[in-house]
């Protein structure tokens, strides 16, 4: 007779797609991400009710130092208090993120899916007419789209979505391509359903969680892009607070007082950071090559 103790323990069962799902888990670098963000999006909506008028100064205490009474992170050349201007200035640049990657996530997502589904001539115009934009620098494309438009936030905010439109609509396009001959896919055009049907419940299912990834990621890219823009003057006008545009307006004081310009570009790095980080996050999150959704 065998032992108790020689026979094996039973093994635990295989782990289900619900249990993989429920087992994902983001990195501690994704969660102080996802804080980090947090605090910006908090400060972007009630930090400006919180502080003074940013474009009020005071000449007789310009150029303070960092830790000066009444103004922590010191101030300008025109004697405004950096901290004002710091916090009302994440709200336009945290808009001058968002709202082209929105842009480009709708109107990308729908080209994707689009040329994904068409037939070749379709597929072909949708994705060589896209191919044109990369012919050219994304950085140069964008100052080249808002110098023709002019200077200003909305401008600006055209010419990054225009930038951002076709790597969204690649993402989309392929995994649209990667969908089309699996077997769900076949049984609902069996089925008779609608292109249009097959697009909003099958395809569009499967295609948001790595556009949604890949979006998330280009927040962080939209913010530097945009600081950019207001850096050599083709974003927000003065006196209006805004991260670039702080850097630009004191890289003059840059010897004498270079906290000015580190301060707002310290602040650039750690959005577009964050976000970067978060994306990669969300990436392990929804495990976007993992399971098809039928």
């Amino acid at each position: 007779m065998t032992a108790l103790t020689d026979v094996a323990p039973p093994r635990p069962p295989a782990a289900t797609g619900v249990t993989r799902r429920r087992r994902r888990r983001m990195s501690t670098t994704a969660r102080i991400a996802v804080v980090v963000v947090g605090l910006i999006v908090a400060v972007a909506v009630i930090g400006p009710f919180l502080v003074g008028d940013p474009n009020v100064g005071d000449t007789s205490r310009r150029l303070l130092a960092v830790g000066s009474p009444g103004h922590v992170f010191g101030t300008d050349g025109q004697g405004r208090d950096v901290l004002s201007r710091l916090v009302v200035g994440t709200r336009l640049s945290l808009l001058a993120g968002l709202v082209p990657v929105l842009f480009a996530a709708v109107l990308g997502t729908g080209l994707g899916m689009t040329a994904g589904l068409s037939g070749v001539w379709g597929h072909r115009t949708i994705m060589r007419t896209l191919d044109v934009f990369y012919a050219f620098p994304a950085v140069l494309l964008a100052i080249a789209i808002a110098a023709a438009l002019g200077s200003g936030v909305s401008n600006s905010i055209i010419a990054l979505a225009v930038i951002l439109v076709p790597p969204v609509a690649r993402v989309a396009e392929t995994e649209t391509r990667r969908l089309v001959d699996l077997d769900y896919m076949e049984a609902a055009r069996a089925s008779g359903a609608s292109r249009g049907s097959i697009a909003l419940r099958q395809v569009l299912p499967n295609v948001a969680p790595p556009v949604v990834v890949y979006c998330t990621a280009l927040i962080g890219l939209s913010i530097v892009y945009a600081a950019g823009l207001s850096f050599l003057g083709l974003g927000v006008s003065p006196p209006t607070a805004e991260w670039g545009l702080m850097v630009s307006d004191h890289t003059q004081y840059i010897y004498s007082a270079p906290f000015l310009a580190a301060i707002p570009a310290l602040a650039i790095l750690i959005a577009s950071v964050a976000f970067n980080v978060l994306g990669d996050g969300l990436r392990d999150l929804l495990d976007v090559r993992g399971e098809v959704r039928a």
